[in-house]
């Protein structure tokens, strides 16, 4: 940010000079007149004025506190302690201030000032360029109302009005307000800056362009000291290639930080994703932002919306490798495809989602039933088949953004509630599920280690013909519309069907059997229930 303080001080230093100090309480001095060329009066057009001309190389010089002022003509009215200036104004005080301008009028009783017609005024490191500039000692204002132009060494800052008040110690910029710095650009509708603070505060539509982020709001304020921003109405921060909005930002340029509250979103303009929330921090040196209260991400697979939920995400890396971690109360949703997990890991990069479970301590690998523990087990529903495991991996194809993959490790568990009988479930357990999707849906499975199906048959007619109780080292599965089309058993298996009138009830749940339809969330809302 710019140096304000410095840039803005001349304005103050020059008014003092101008006026010899605060006229309310003091002694008002008279104005000398120091030379003149010539001297002379013309009461019929200038009634009361003594009128002071050049002659030669001989300026009219006048003093006041300390200033003084040159021109080629002084009408001077003794009585009323004020002048009118024109021709060539020269304003001086020592080497520190220098001010020229076309015309000139000061009023030593009123304690009003106006120099005007390119009015250019120099310290040893800045200027002010302005048409016409005004002082109003009672009211302690100083003011300019035509484009004023504001340069040091570093800085350009450019604004159609500009005012400083003086018992506020606070300078306001209005109109069309730019600041120029190799450094960054700044524009805004209107900029007020507090000397004592250093915090300049923004409002209307304003733009903070640096070397490597853009800022907007249309209110806010910056602390010039600390380097430290706060932006609302529509605040919006960019940099590598993500867009963050929310209610207010908070923005650290040193600590390259900035943290955002309610309506929180950040858009990933390479990747296509977005992530929401209500509250997010975010981490530039290091690529990250940690996301809570609702927090939401969407990512498009198949030309279609993936919802991730969690109660904290993180999202890492640049978007050429970028990551995305899900923990607690992990919920996902597609048109297609619901899920459930404590935990989730997304590899944008290789397009590769994990379905993660908190680690079960000693004491629940005692004490727990199978069913208790599969619980936990990440859940997976592709239109009508469940699927659950220790853990669940799929893989999105990097160049058309479809399903390509899914693997599941430890407890393999797939239930499809049977279509025709009215409690029956076609249940496959296995140590280990690999599976491929063809454009996007179910095509192959293979179920293998320890694998156990239980599966209702049908004649073609539509009638029950008997449960099948199969156990084998291996079964690949097909799949037709995403349905269970055909079942086949290898390396000798071992099972027989049942006639439905035969198998006892107890027997037609496989272990670790749980039916968790009612943990399927269905709509955007499921996502933030809690279960």
């Amino acid at each position: 940010m710019v140096d304000v303080k410095k840039l803005f001080s001349l304005l103050v230093i020059s008014i003092f000079i101008l006026c010899g100090g605060h006229i309310n309480g003091q002694e008002k001095k008279i104005i000398q007149i120091k030379q003149a060329g010539s001297f002379g009066k013309d009461e019929a057009n200038f009634p009361g004025a003594n009128i002071l001309l050049k002659k030669g190389n001989t300026r009219v010089k006048l003093f006041h506190e300390g200033a003084l002022i040159e021109s080629n003509k002084s009408f001077f009215y003794s009585k009323k302690n004020a002048f009118k200036a024109e021709g060539q104004v020269v304003f001086t005080q020592g080497d520190s201030i220098r001010m020229t301008s076309d015309y000139m009028e000061y009023n030593g009783e009123t304690g009003k000032a106006k120099a005007w017609g390119d009015v250019f005024l120099k310290q040893p490191d800045m200027t002010l360029e302005t048409d016409t500039l005004f002082l109003d000692r009672i009211d302690d204002l100083a003011y300019y109302e035509t484009p004023g132009t504001i340069v040091d060494s570093a800085s350009v800052l450019k604004s159609n009005r500009g005012k400083y008040y003086m018992k506020e110690k606070k300078y306001r910029f209005l109109s069309n307000v730019r600041i120029n710095n190799p450094e960054y650009k700044v524009t805004s509708s209107q900029l007020d800056y507090y000397t004592e603070s250093n915090k300049a505060y923004l409002y209307g539509p304003t733009k903070i362009i640096g070397e490597d982020y853009d800022i907007y709001c249309e209110q806010g304020f910056y602390d010039t000291n600390s380097q430290q921003g706060y932006f609302k109405k529509k605040a919006e921060i960019l940099y590598n290639n993500k867009i963050i909005n929310g209610d207010s930002l908070y923005f650290e340029n040193e600590r390259n930080y900035a943290a955002a509250t309610n309506k929180v979103v950040i858009t990933d303009t390479i990747n296509q994703s977005i992530i929401r929330g209500n509250y997010a921090e975010i981490f530039k040196a290091r690529d990250s932002a940690i996301i809570t209260r609702k927090a939401l991400a969407i990512n498009i697979i198949e030309n279609d919306s993936l919802y991730i939920h969690a109660d904290t995400l993180i999202g890492t890396g640049p978007s050429e490798a970028r990551v995305l971690r899900g923990y607690y109360g992990v919920k996902i949703l597609k048109k297609d495809l619901r899920g459930k997990s404590d935990s989730l890991y997304l590899d944008e990069t290789v397009g590769r989602i994990e379905l993660l479970k908190r680690p079960l301590s000693k004491k629940e690998e005692q004490v727990l039933s199978q069913d208790q523990k599969n619980a936990r087990n990440p859940v997976m529903w592709f239109n009508e088949s469940q699927m659950s495991g220790d853990v669940i991996y799929m893989k999105t194809d990097f160049e058309t953004k479809k399903l390509d993959s899914l693997f599941i490790f430890g407890n393999a568990f797939i239930i499809e509630k049977d279509s025709i009988s009215e409690n029956g479930y076609n249940q496959i357990v296995g140590k280990e599920l690999y599976g491929d999707f063809l454009d996007g849906a179910l095509n192959v499975l293979d179920v293998i280690k320890n694998t156990q199906v239980l599966y209702y048959l049908y004649s073609d007619a539509g009638e029950l013909v008997g449960i099948d109780k199969t156990i084998c080292s291996a079964l690949n599965i097909k799949f037709k519309d995403n349905e269970i089309e055909d079942i086949s058993f290898y390396i000798s298996p071992e099972g027989d069907v049942f006639p439905d009138t035969e198998l006892d009830p107890n027997l037609r749940k496989l272990e670790g059997f749980l039916w968790r339809e009612d943990e399927r969330p269905k709509t955007l809302e499921d996502l933030f229930k809690k279960d």
